[in-house]
């Protein structure tokens, strides 16, 4: 929810930031102190708060503060970081859904748009010319790689997914220059994602990180597409790295799509077409 607040400032009128500063200064006695008590710390009127409670989402300020007192306890550890012990199907749809979509929204303002420039322009380029493209992932990001190869597979590009270590470092050993490794990781700690990272580099690849900014993998790869957020990953399973992961993969897919032009269209129609006509015949 704090995320979300951070995220949402900029399109905030001047009075309402000001109180998005108070929440973020001090969350937890914004959610116990009186309207008129936080309209005189923002220096704002009483109804400035209750349309800054509205703008960022919440039916008005007591609503805003039962989620707020909410989300700054620590949550379930090894669960979700945004729930607790007892919430309700109602609770949890709204928290899970929230932590995710505050997560997203800071990306968006906070993502590299040259480092995607970079990045697209390298696989753009290799699958013109017919160079291979491998997404490397371990655990989950092993199945975000998986996602990676059939949307790049589609555009009708030499594209591998590899989530096994001894594969990745012999994959990564036949590598050449005008290739891409696009290499995927929550933590960006993984030993046999750094060993096939660092290889490919060595054969010319063009290496391309999906991780955080400022671990070891970010340090190693050519290009960082950083997916940073709050979810501590030796405390909770990975839910929003996974969503803004896939969410870099289908920028990058749309990306390379664009810069192979016009003549990818036919053959995406085409694959769209048989495979309705596959499903037709499979219902018969």
């Amino acid at each position: 929810m704090l995320d979300r607040i951070r995220a949402s400032m900029p399109a905030l009128p001047p009075a309402e930031q000001r109180v998005a500063k108070l929440v973020l200064a001090d969350p937890r006695s914004f959610a116990s102190l009186p309207v008129a008590e936080l309209a005189e710390r923002a220096h704002v009127s009483k109804p400035t708060v209750v349309r800054f409670c509205r703008s960022v989402g919440y039916d008005g300020l007591a609503d805003f503060k039962l989620k707020l007192a909410g989300s700054v306890n620590e949550g379930v550890p090894f669960v979700h970081r945004a729930v607790d012990e007892d919430d309700k199907p109602a609770d949890l749809i709204v928290k899970v859904i929230d932590n995710a979509i505050s997560a997203l929204l800071k990306f968006r303002n906070d993502a590299a748009s040259h480092a995607f420039e970079r990045a697209l322009d390298a696989l753009a380029t290799a699958g013109r010319e017919g160079r291979r493209i491998e997404f490397y992932g371990v655990g989950n990001s092993g199945i975000v790689a998986q996602d990676a190869q059939h949307k790049f597979f589609r555009l009708g590009v030499n594209a591998v997914a590899c989530s096994d270590g001894h594969v990745q470092v012999m994959s990564a050993t036949m590598l050449r220059s005008g290739d891409c490794a696009v290499v995927i990781s929550n933590s960006g700690r993984s030993r046999d994602l750094l060993d096939a990272t660092e290889i490919a580099r060595k054969k010319g690849a063009t290496t391309v990180a999906i991780t955080a900014s400022g671990s070891p993998l970010a340090q190693k790869a050519h290009i960082l597409l950083a997916a940073d957020h709050p979810e501590d990953y030796d405390r909770y399973s990975p839910m929003v790295s996974r969503l803004l992961h896939l969410t870099i993969i289908d920028i990058l897919t749309t990306g390379v799509a664009l810069r192979m032009g016009e003549e990818l269209r036919p053959m995406l129609q085409e694959i769209k077409r048989n495979l309705r006509l596959k499903r037709y015949s499979d219902a018969q």
